[in-house]
């Protein structure tokens, strides 16, 4: 198996204008692991069951999906910057009116309108980051995902430092923190020209019919499916407080940063990325039932979810390589298609893990997410064969259509346009 392109570039050096935009990737990261310290604490406070506290991350998924499908529709007609910029300010809007209110109700609202920024901001940035990075399309992942895994690192940890204070503090911590985002990308990231073609409202679902996307698709289902009942779960068995659990969630996701960008990249020169992705998936089934049989021990938990964070972290980035590599259509677009899929599965995991937990014990929703990566596994080896000759030949994906490249300022390299290819 071939290494990955792009080898030699460094993913670090980049324009001022795509690291504004990555900052900003980091921010909108950290609200995913930003409300875990604070989820019990909502619970008591405003007297929830984790059933209807786990809607926070169902409204915000579901609608992040959905809206996955307009993204693209969006940004071909307003640009890429400004899509950012809408994108950006929603969920500035929403997390400040989610530190507001006083009900469960209104919070799992106003994170569907956080869930709609995120995703014309989160689709956008990705295809703005691959298209204006120097170094190549594998330097291009690699930074995105670095900041996934600093965004993942760090909202624990501010969460759990603001949570402690008050369970509204990490709402109104990411607002304060998006806005800074939101005046960076205005500042640098220069206007984009809208693109030649316009996306057409209907270009995601009829992209899902090539098979190797929507075989990566649903095997992300199914992985985020695992994921998000471990993510939505895990805090109520380790019976810490909003500053332990943020430190716990920052350990986990500290080794979802080392092994997204410095492990991932190596196993899969090494192994080539379906194989690295069948081993991996096994262990985090194994991470999700040693959960499952120590749900009463706290410790157990404690160590298993810290350890997933390796094999997260591995998966984030050879799954989005994958997806773009496998994909026939524009990056956009594919990303688009993707995210719809994969979000769903995400946003309905929690509410269905609170319910089957309510109806037998926390140990069955666990049990349930390990199937879905074992699940996963049968799913990917289906497309194997598709994955392998897109990673031998380079990928068939064909350029992004987001417009010209960012002006790569000061020492950073022009890199190619538009991006290399994996």
């Amino acid at each position: 198996m071939t290494a990955p392109p792009d080898k030699a570039a460094n993913p670090f050096r980049q324009p001022r204008a795509v690291w504004a935009v990555a900052f900003a990737c980091v921010i909108s990261f950290m609200g995913i692991g930003l409300v875990d310290p604070i989820l019990p604490a909502l619970a008591a406070n405003l007297k929830a069951t984790p059933s209807q506290v786990s809607l926070l991350f169902t409204s915000y998924l579901v609608v992040t999906a959905v809206a996955m499908l307009v993204v693209g529709w969006v940004s071909s007609r307003l640009g890429g910057k400004r899509t950012l910029v809408i994108g950006l300010a929603l969920i500035v809007i929403f997390a400040a009116l989610a530190g507001t209110s006083d009900s469960i109700g209104g919070i799992v609202g106003f994170r569907a309108g956080w869930g709609l920024g995120n995703a014309l901001f989160i689709a956008t940035s990705l295809a703005v980051i691959v298209s204006s990075a120097s170094g190549g399309f594998a330097g291009a992942i690699i930074l995105y995902e670095t900041a996934l895994g600093l965004g993942i690192a760090v909202g624990p940890l501010l969460g759990g430092e603001l949570g402690s204070i008050s369970w509204r503090g990490p709402f109104f911590g990411v607002a304060a923190l998006m806005f800074i985002a939101l005046a960076a990308t205005l500042v640098t990231v220069p206007a984009l020209p809208r693109p030649a073609r316009r996306t057409s409202l209907a270009a995601p679902l009829k992209a899902l019919r090539h098979r190797g996307l929507l075989i990566m698709a649903v095997m992300a289902l199914c992985y985020n499916w695992g994921f998000f009942t471990m993510l939505g779960y895990a805090p109520y068995p380790m019976e810490l407080n909003a500053h332990q659990l943020g430190l716990v969630f920052t350990c986990w996701g500290l080794l979802v940063a080392i092994f997204s960008v410095l492990v991932a990249p190596r196993l899969q020169a090494h192994f080539g990325t379906a194989p690295v992705l069948y081993v991996n998936l096994i262990g985090l089934g194994v991470v999700m039932a040693v959960i499952g049989l120590g749900v009463e021990t706290p410790a157990a938990v404690i160590v298993a979810v810290i350890l997933s964070g390796a094999f997260i972290g591995i998966n984030n980035t050879l799954t989005t390589q994958a997806v773009m590599l496998v994909s026939p259509v524009e990056r956009p677009v594919a990303s688009s298609a993707y995210g719809f899929v994969r979000f769903i599965g995400g946003g309905l995991a929690p509410y269905a893990a609170g319910k089957l937990a309510d109806a037998t014990d926390l140990s069955i929703p666990f049990y349930l997410g390990g199937f879905a990566f074992i699940l996963a596994i049968a799913v990917l080896a289906s497309g194997h064969r598709l994955i392998t000759a897109a990673e031998t030949a380079g990928g068939a994906n064909p350029e992004p259509d987001v417009g010209p490249t960012l002006e790569p300022v000061g020492d950073a390299p022009a890199g190619e346009p538009h991006g290399g290819r994996a």
